[in-house]
């Protein structure tokens, strides 16, 4: 249905009432950040302000998720998504209020924290949608589920929630919508598109296997330095001879390890490595295709049975993002319609991971959309989105968006999103 244009002007006078207390709630979430798993404090503070929204809050669901409900009646369930976890990253943006925090890493070393993929704005909105939509309860019927996820960075805290009962003990949604700062976009500007959005991906590790000797004598041995070297360059054919050139994946080799001294061939190297592809059968090619790979150098190497290379999925894969396209057909007419035209472009699929999919796979499915928020000083990005390498880059110590016009427009964006879903509710 068609907002009216006095609902329209009732909500963005609530949004721009908000935004001085959401701006100052945006830099206590960004001064302290946390890991993924360790979101005690932030979780507090969500529940905190989900309940002082009027909420019906639930803590502790799936690790330190937080649920937040309005029930308003009779009608179908909206579920708006944020995720509130960040980085083992040491901060350099020079903000008065820059993160300061130390954590315990995965090893138990302490590292750095920072939040440096905009968890702390995706938080933030989801807060100020909570408080604009119980303020407009009167002008929509139905359910709003607010859920701030923990443990997005780790790929597991959606996972998590639903095996901890998130549709069985809360209103099960029949839309989910989320939304990713994007510093490719400018601040105020959206991207949405039906489809896949994100890619699939699979962490993979890979072991090869030698036979030490000396190296002054490299024909008594099998090398596997040499052997992971033929095996990082032959991984970018699969990409550029084996792969149909109209499908993106991306086939990444993070870390090796191998050798202890200048002068012996290593007994083993180890290879950590991300595979990506969109929609599942084309990351279960590729990793196919890895193992191939991977199994016919060591054998053209002359190792045997004993010396066979082992590849290991490291971790669950993540699914794509695949936005329903009546839905997103749907949200982006509307966006238009409360953005103006030219602030809402056509979303291009990226070749990073979310598991926001995850609220989606499920019988029957939720219809999904997940659409990107621009990031960028809209006069910065006039001047250099034709150069992307001077673009701000998600995951680096100096990404800072520009606050007050990407806060306002993912607002207004969940805003409008609440009210096209569930007003019509109300009037029925």
């Amino acid at each position: 249905m068609t907002i009216s244009p006095v609902l329209q002007k009732k909500a963005l006078k609530l949004i721009d009432s908000q935004a001085l207390s959401l701006v100052d709630l945006y830099r206590r979430l960004h001064a302290h950040p946390e890991l993924s798993g360790q979101e005690v404090r932030t979780a507090r503070q969500v529940a905190e302000e989900l309940s002082a929204a009027g909420c019906n809050v639930a803590t502790g669901v799936g690790g330190h998720g937080v649920v937040g409900v309005i029930e308003n009646g009779p009608g179908p369930v909206l579920m708006l998504r944020a995720d509130m976890d960040a980085l083992p990253i040491q901060e350099e943006t020079g903000l008065p209020y820059a993160s300061r925090e130390i954590a315990k890493g995965a090893q138990g070393q302490p590292v750095p924290v920072m939040h440096a993929c905009g968890h702390d704005l995706h938080t933030t909105i989801l807060i100020g949608a909570a408080r604009v939509l119980a303020a407009l309860r009167q002008d929509w019927g139905g359910s709003l589920l607010l859920v701030a996820q923990p443990a997005e960075e780790a790929i597991g805290g959606a996972r998590l929630m639903l095996q901890d009962g998130l549709y069985s003990r809360f209103p099960r949604p029949k839309w989910a919508l989320a939304l990713h700062v994007d510093p490719g976009l400018a601040a105020g500007e959206i991207a949405i598109g039906p489809g896949y959005v994100t890619s699939a991906c699979q962490s993979i590790d890979v072991t090869i296997k030698g036979r030490p000797g000396h190296g002054a004598a490299p024909h008594l041995g099998i090398d596997p330095v040499v052997l992971a070297a033929q095996f990082v360059l032959a991984l970018q054919t699969i990409v550029s001879r084996r792969t149909d050139p109209r499908e993106a994946v991306v086939i990444h080799v993070g870390r090796i390890e191998g050798g202890s001294s200048r002068n012996s061939m290593a007994e083993r190297v180890v290879l950590e490595l991300s595979l990506r592809a969109q929609g599942q059968a084309g990351l279960e090619r590729l990793v196919a295709e890895v193992k191939e790979t991977l199994n016919g150098l060591a054998q053209a190497a002359g190792a045997g049975a004993d010396l066979k290379p082992e590849l290991e999925r490291a971790a669950v894969p993540t699914p794509s993002v695949a936005n329903d396209p009546q839905l997103s057909g749907r949200l982006a007419g509307v966006f238009q319609g409360w953005l103006g035209s030219g602030s809402v472009k056509n979303c291009r699929p990226l070749l990073g991971s979310e598991d926001f999919s995850r609220f989606g796979e499920v019988d029957p499915p939720v219809a999904l959309t997940l659409f990107f928020l621009g990031a960028t000083e809209p006069e910065l990005f006039a001047r250099i989105q034709n150069d992307p390498g001077r673009l701000p880059r998600l995951h680096t110590p100096t990404f800072a968006p520009a606050v007050e016009p990407a806060l306002r427009a993912g607002l207004t964006c969940f805003t409008a999103a609440g009210l096209e879903l569930l007003s019509y509710a109300k009037n029925t």
